[in-house]
């Protein structure tokens, strides 16, 4: 499999870290040292529906291929307005589609097990273009009268086409019981048979242990995919990391040895867009000429569950 089209979306309201502490007990210097998050997207007037859209279209055009040539679409999203119908079938009359399409909640490891997910189609003949979506509101999760978890999200949109090719390597996916250290909870309608009183409740994150579990577990995925294949962390040319806090990336990094140069960020920019944030990286570095033809990349991202996902691909240049 290799990727063919790569799109991405951001809202246009920009939230700085300044406007942040005009309502909450924070500051610019607080998060930044924490986080390594300046800036990010809110969903203001627009909707969630319409960034996935807009990357849709742009991975779309991309890649050479024709909306009724796309056989399959699958959707990374963790939640939105609707439960039902899924995001994937409201996207599919406004990008012109006409294929089977379901929704994935892999939290923010999602576009890494979507592309997964695409592989196996592929290799089995189910399809031959697939269109992932990865759209993400976490924005809407959170307690915004607290600051541990409310600075740390922004909403975004990534889209990528896959076909038959020479691109990924190799897959890791892990996922284990640890659903106490991060969960967003939504109550369902009461029944004449369950009338428990449950409310929503917003992102509840301790942030000492997604710490710990993102490091050792993102080091155990990318230590074991690069062993599996008889690679150095010498070997990769990029590694594109699940963007949520530059700390984790640069403990991951520290453990590789690697030059910081290897590991590309626009968290600063954006904050944790969730399963997007890879999505985001990828379409901005082959855009801006970043992603070289030929270059091996490795992807790892980690998000509640608690799930992790890790590939190894040879970038294929894109003509934009």
């Amino acid at each position: 499999m290799k990727i063919t089209g790569t799109g991405s979306a951001l809202p246009e309201k920009v939230v700085t870290n300044d406007m942040l502490a005009g309502f909450l007990d924070t500051s610019d210097s607080w998060i930044t040292s924490r986080t390594g998050i300046r800036t990010r997207h809110l969903l203001s007037t627009e909707t969630l529906t319409d960034l996935a859209l807009k990357a849709a279209n742009a991975a779309i055009a991309s890649s050479g291929v024709q909306p009724e040539d796309i056989d399959y679409l699958i959707c990374s999203n963790v939640a939105n307005s609707y439960v039902s119908p899924s995001l994937g079938s409201i996207l599919l009359a406004p990008l012109g589609l006409c294929c089977p399409t379901f929704d994935l909640n892999g939290a923010c490891a999602g576009l890494v097990y979507s592309l997964d997910i695409a592989d196996s189609f592929l290799k089995t003949g189910r399809a031959k273009n697939i269109l992932i979506v990865a759209a993400e509101e976490p924005s809407r999760f959170c307690n915004w009268h607290e600051r541990e978890t409310s600075v740390l999200f922004g909403d975004g949109a990534a889209a990528l086409v896959v076909t038959e090719g020479e691109g990924f390597k190799d897959f890791l996916l892990t996922a284990d019981t640890h659903t106490e250290v991060l969960y967003y909870k939504r109550s369902l309608e009461e029944t004449p048979y369950d009338r428990l009183d449950e409310k929503t409740e917003p992102l509840v994150m301790n942030g000492r242990e997604v710490f710990r579990l993102a490091v050792t577990s993102c080091i155990d995925d990318i230590d074991k995919i690069l062993e599996k294949n008889n690679m150095s962390g010498h070997d990769i040319d990029l590694y594109l990391l699940h963007q949520a806090n530059f700390r984790i990336i640069e403990s991951i990094r520290q453990h590789l040895e690697q030059p910081r140069e290897k590991f590309p960020t626009n968290m600063q920019n954006y904050g944790n867009t969730s399963s997007a944030s890879i999505g985001i990286l990828i379409d901005e570095l082959s855009r801006t000429g970043q992603l070289k033809d030929g270059a091996t990349l490795l992807l790892s991202a980690f998000g509640g569950g608690f799930v992790t996902g890790a590939a190894i691909l040879k970038w294929s240049q894109i003509n934009y």
